[in-house]
């Protein structure tokens, strides 16, 4: 069993005791919904020593109330900041550039204000509000109108910056940790740090699937199902563990939005942004253009290339979608077909094909406050950065080709779908690139074909061109 004491001695200060920030009442499981790096932040600074007594508890809902403003709060800041004070509000602040008027733009969600403005500074040091956006705190101020000019607008800028989230991580001394580590008290870790208790997930199977939701947010492009009933928690580490995944739920989404906005400002489309991009709620799906949509989403999830206008462009973002899926009193399916409860244009199976992987969400228990970790672990914010930088790792994908032999199948989809599902399994749970050749067998190769076993599977049953293979895969 993985022990405070070793976890502090080798890693630190990027741990924290989870226990706290449930404790606090704050986070996703509050009122205040906050991502859980966020929550992290906030209780970290008020409680170092990781005591957390009444009045410790007080101060953090005070600092909330002050710094994090509701929807309903927004006309009593303008109207503070229209008085000449200054605010520090916690947001998830971004910035976009404008030539036009040669000003940086500052979006502040809070109070719903898109065109504020902020120094050139503040950007310099965090490139990240440039890309993704990024969670701070800001210290804003007014500038009124210049008197005796007919043009002149007043402006909100930001004065002062102080990021949440980490901005670099030691990568090589994080892999090389791991060999402090037995893998049952790196495999505690890794699900502490994403937010479950190993207590209630310490069935083998469970906890593989788990840690499955990772797999696209540490390799790149690798494309995901993810089949269960509702209540299982299906969303809840891609909304809490990294600012570098953009989740959409349900509704209609464009091409533009996805890829490029050619007509619009030029931007950049989620795919090119993010790590991840994750489609929850996906049976309530729809695209403006299905065709056009599904048409480039085939092209991008077999080479990682599309076109914006006549431009070819080129990502290494992964694709995620959660479905609902109906099961019987035993716990299983009620039907063979298991992608039919996805939206009737992405049920193309040459677009299925190009699915890596399904996970058998509905093997796992509804999430319950008992399912959440109770324990020490990784801040979510250095997990994130951990997951992020580990994307540009190449040896991991090496070391798979040259140790495992995949058989049962010609199909090259097949074989690279494997091959990169293990990868990833094994920048999990092996990044100083040292398993047993059982262990290596059994958590990266051997979870990853029957990953895609389960694509196959539904393929040969939709779609008679699809044969039907039993994969089989060995260590050499």
């Amino acid at each position: 069993m993985l022990t405070r004491e070793k976890l502090e001695d080798v890693f630190g200060e990027v741990c924290i005791d989870k226990t706290l920030v449930a404790s606090a009442g704050i986070g996703k499981e509050s009122s205040r919904s906050i991502p859980t790096f966020v929550a992290e932040w906030i209780v970290d600074r008020h409680s170092p020593s990781g005591i957390l007594d009444m009045g410790t508890k007080a101060k953090i809902h005070d600092f909330i109330r002050m710094h994090l403003p509701s929807k309903d709060q927004k006309n009593d800041i303008k109207y503070a900041l229209r008085n000449g004070k200054s605010v520090v509000i916690l947001d998830n602040y971004s910035v976009s550039v404008d030539l036009q008027t040669n000003r940086l733009r500052l979006r502040i969600p809070s109070i719903d204000e898109p065109n504020a403005c902020v120094e050139q500074f503040i950007v310099e040091e965090n490139p990240f509000l440039l890309i993704r956006g990024m969670w701070g705190a800001g210290r804003l101020s007014y500038r009124p109108p210049t008197p005796g000019t007919k043009t002149g607008q007043g402006e909100i800028w930001m004065i002062d910056f102080k990021p949440m989230q980490i901005r670099t991580v030691d990568l090589d001394y994080y892999c090389t940790a791991r060999s402090e580590f037995s893998l049952e008290e790196w495999l505690e870790l890794l699900l502490t740090s994403m937010g479950y208790n190993t207590e209630v997930y310490s069935v083998p199977s469970q906890q593989l699937i788990l840690l499955g939701r990772l797999l696209p947010l540490v390799h790149g492009r690798i494309n995901l199902v993810e089949l269960a009933p509702k209540g299982t928690g299906k969303s809840y580490v891609y909304t809490n563990l990294t600012r570098h995944v953009w989740t959409v739920s349900g509704g209609k989404i464009s091409a533009a939005a996805l890829f490029y906005d050619e007509r619009g400002k030029g931007r950049e489309g989620l795919l090119t942004r993010y790590d991840t991009v994750v489609f929850d709620e996906v049976q309530t799906l729809s695209f403006d253009n299905p065709g056009l949509v599904v048409g480039t989403l085939k092209v991008y999830m077999e080479s990682g290339e599309f076109t914006k206008g006549k431009i070819p462009a080129a990502a290494d973002c992964s694709i995620v979608m959660l479905g609902n899926i109906p099961i019987d009193s035993s716990g299983l399916p009620r039907s063979q077909l298991l992608l039919a409860t996805l939206p009737q244009f992405l049920q193309e199976t040459a677009l299925l094909d190009r699915i890596h992987g399904i996970l058998p969400g509905w093997e796992l228990p509804r999430i319950s406050r008992k399912a959440l970790t109770r324990g020490i672990g990784f801040k979510a914010d250095f997990f994130g950065e951990v997951l992020h930088n580990l994307r540009n790792r190449t040896d991991d994908a090496e070391f798979v080709k040259s140790h495992a032999r995949i058989s049962g199948t010609d199909d090259l989809r097949d074989t690279r779908a494997i091959e990169r599902l293990a990868a990833a399994y094994l920048k999990l749970l092996f990044p100083n690139l040292a398993p047993r050749e059982d262990e290596f067998y059994e958590y990266c190769l051997r979870p990853a074909v029957d990953l895609r076993q389960r694509v196959r599977d539904q393929l040969s049953q939709m779609d008679a061109e699809y044969k039907q293979f039993k994969i089989t895969a060995e260590v050499v």
